[in-house]
């Protein structure tokens, strides 16, 4: 068997590393993409296309493992390859906000929305960002950032071609973090951020919840408990909008979460969204037929005008 090994070219190394990503053995990638960069660097080709590709694979593979110094790392190092490479862009700004460097991370998900206006996940990043930033340096904060650099025009056309013709669903899947389970590694400190964040909300302290819930989902996306407590703690602080979002979240990962469902309803009624309000209690309604609560809150909304 080693003899295959050694005999396989750089580019079956890297399928072997997105075939292992795929099935979420993210250690197991990050070994085949290292080979394969191996190969490559020894083997003379300048190909700074695919070297640049090689890195931004290796480091959504640490992300997955909850090891987001090396992720950073192969970013840069990608970037400076393909520079402004918007998975790698968005890949380092996870790192930068796991590890709580918020100003970099605001940075990066600023530097995709040049490149790019419609990627959800940079949106959302930066309107996370901007609530950490003036929670931490006050109203001032935008002073504190690091430049936000000025995308090119050539490389904003020439990348917003790539990324609308190679929006394959592995792409995709690591953009948006859904698709993937994490690593054991990311999985256990998502776990133990979560249960940070129930601590706080025992205390009555919703937004320093928050933040240990936005954590935690930067590492676990897949957590569906962790999406309704954030909802909960949007509600207590008024935030209806991002409390909706993370109930539709929910719901795309467990259509039957009840929790999602009345937590959604009740921020609905907040913001006046009579029929929809409605239509989340009758699906409450629909699932346990006897919860008191949902029947009551049904009730007042029906009265509203």
């Amino acid at each position: 068997m080693p003899q295959k090994r050694r005999s396989q070219s750089w580019t079956e190394l890297k399928q072997a590393g997105n075939e292992c990503f795929r099935a979420g053995q993210y250690g197991e990638a990050v070994s085949l993409y290292s080979q394969s960069i191996q190969l490559l660097e020894k083997s003379g080709q300048k190909n700074k296309e695919d070297l640049g590709i090689l890195y931004s694979n290796r480091a959504a593979s640490y992300l997955k493992d909850g090891n987001c110094s090396e992720c950073i790392k192969d970013c840069t190092k990608s970037l400076e390859l393909i520079p402004f490479g918007f998975k790698a862009l968005l890949r380092r700004a996870s790192a930068y906000e796991a590890l709580e460097r918020y100003r970099q991370a605001y940075v990066d998900y600023k530097t995709v929305l040049q490149i790019d206006w419609n990627v959800p996940a940079a949106h959302d990043g930066v309107n996370r960002m901007t609530k950490a930033l003036s929670d931490v340096d006050g109203p001032s904060w935008r002073e504190k950032l690091p430049p936000i650099p000025t995308v090119p025009m050539s490389v904003k056309e020439s990348l917003a071609q790539a990324a609308s013709s190679a929006s394959s669903p592995q792409q995709n899947s690591v953009i948006d973090n859904k698709k993937n389970a994490p690593g054991p590694e990311a999985a256990k400190k998502a776990k133990a951020l979560k249960e940070e964040g129930n601590a706080f909300v025992k205390k009555g302290e919703h937004k320093k919840a928050v933040e240990k819930y936005t954590q935690s989902l930067g590492l676990n996306p897949t957590e569906v408990t962790t999406y309704t407590n954030r909802a909960l703690c949007y509600l207590s602080l008024k935030m209806y909008k991002e409390a909706i979002s993370d109930c539709d979240e929910a719901l795309r990962l467990d259509s039957a979460n009840v929790k999602a469902f009345y937590r959604r309803g009740q921020a609905n009624k907040e913001l006046k969204n009579k029929k929809s309000c409605i239509e989340d209690l009758n699906s409450v309604l629909k699932i346990e037929p006897n919860n008191t609560v949902a029947q009551k809150l049904l009730q007042e909304v029906q009265k509203m005008k």
